[in-house]
């Protein structure tokens, strides 16, 4: 653990210095103040400054960083220690102990050293924003007011079980379209820049006049072998450009927006977006946040800028006294299933049933659409990839076989 160096003053006053053991200076400042000790100034020391520095570049390039695996894990972890009776310190610590990624120990030791100086564990929490979502810090604040931690921990799992099941299916379900997607586009290069060409220098012998898809294809294989690497450039500007659209706040609206009415996937986009809304929601008014706490919170976990908005507007609904369904309605992103079982939950005071109900419904539905989401594109694959090859062997072999006919003739 490095050495920092602090000045600072006692609680009568007086200046003092020294050398204090800790993860990052805002560790140290937690020790000290815990000590009474007000830090007016906290640098690494001098040893530990030469020290690093021959290796900083790598230490930045190579620096390991928390997994959602590893947050889940930890999440599990928790809510067996505390259930066990097992005091937060003492977890806490046996959890340091026992992770394996170096950055995860780092964040459970500052936690530590975080509670310590007296502050709680959601404010601990709060100080590493990469690592805790706002949603997690939320929950995480309710079980310490309700006194029911252990009970948030094990929902939060859930809710992160959930989520790593839903990304993991829809990049298992993506790989083999990928794949083939990407196979096409290489053979169309190879085909246009090597193949064709080859091809040209044949036709050129014959003496008259070529078949018009085989001049598309022989224009087009000309246009790629003198400016590939205009296009090259092209792609990439166009692909460096897209992401810093997407980046923003209106090109991540728009782009989430859009997703939606993708034809096949699009489906699939809104039904894993309503469960996790409904399962966020269930999870939080079942933990006793209100309800437009929790509206403010589902809406950063929702993981689309575009139903986000949605559902922010429907705290505003919710602010002006109208009920969740009619601000549900005005939303006009929820299937009629999620606005009728909203009504019934509103109804019966049995809200938080409802949602889980509507997570789990729709989670069996994701689940299924993506393990058939394979067979819907194949049809759609093998087509274009029928339309590629035919459009090669009119190209191609329409000349030969013309020469072919006019040699017969002779």
């Amino acid at each position: 653990m490095p050495n920092f160096a602090y000045r600072g003053r006692d609680s009568g006053g007086k200046a003092v210095s020294g050398q204090q053991e800790g993860m990052s200076p805002a560790g140290v400042a937690d020790l000290l103040q815990g000590r009474g000790i007000t830090p007016l100034s906290i640098s690494p020391a001098p040893e530990a400054a030469k020290a690093a520095g021959g290796g900083s570049i790598e230490i930045q390039l190579f620096k390991p960083k928390v997994l959602h695996i590893d947050v889940l894990m930890f999440t599990r972890q928790i809510y067996t220690l505390l259930k066990a009776g097992v005091p937060i310190m003492r977890a806490l610590a046996g959890l340091q102990e026992s992770s394996t990624n170096p950055a995860m120990r780092a964040v459970l030791q500052q936690i530590r050293e975080s509670l310590d100086s007296g502050r709680e564990l959601s404010l601990s929490m709060a100080r590493h924003p990469k690592v805790f979502t706002p949603f997690y810090l939320s929950m995480v604040r309710v079980g310490e007011m309700t006194g029911r931690l252990e009970e948030i921990f094990i929902r939060l799992f859930e809710h992160m079980e959930f989520e790593r099941f839903m990304r993991e299916q829809v990049k298992s379900a993506l790989r083999y379209p990928s794949f083939v997607v990407t196979a096409m586009g290489i053979a169309i290069v190879v085909v246009n820049i090597f193949v064709i060409p080859a091809f040209a220098q044949v036709f050129k012998g014959f003496g008259s006049q070529l078949p018009l898809m085989t001049r598309i294809l022989l224009g087009f294989s000309g246009f790629m072998v003198a400016w590939w690497p205009v296009l090259v450039g092209g792609v990439a500007a166009a692909f460096f450009a897209f992401t810093s659209w997407t980046a923003t706040a209106t090109g991540r609206y728009w782009w989430d927006k859009t997703k939606l009415r993708f034809p096949i996937a699009g489906k699939i986009v809104r039904k894993a977006t309503l469960a996790r809304f409904a399962g966020s929601f269930a999870i939080a008014t079942r933990s006793g946040v209100p309800i437009i706490q929790a509206l403010t919170n589902v809406a950063q976990t929702v993981d689309n800028d575009y139903i986000a908005r949605k559902v922010e507007g429907m705290r505003e609904g919710v602010e002006r006294g109208e009920s969740i369904l009619r601000a549900a309605n005005n939303a006009a992103v929820f299937t009629p299933v999620v606005l009728q079982m909203i009504a019934v939950g509103e109804e019966s005071g049995a809200l938080d049933d409802m949602m889980q109900q509507v997570a789990e419904l729709y989670q069996n539905e994701v689940e299924y659409e993506l393990k058939s989401l394979a067979q819907q594109i194949e049809p759609i694959l093998i087509t274009l990839l029928g339309i590629l090859v035919l459009i090669l062997a009119l190209g191609i072999f329409l000349p030969i076989w013309d020469l072919g006919k006019v040699a017969l003739k002779k």
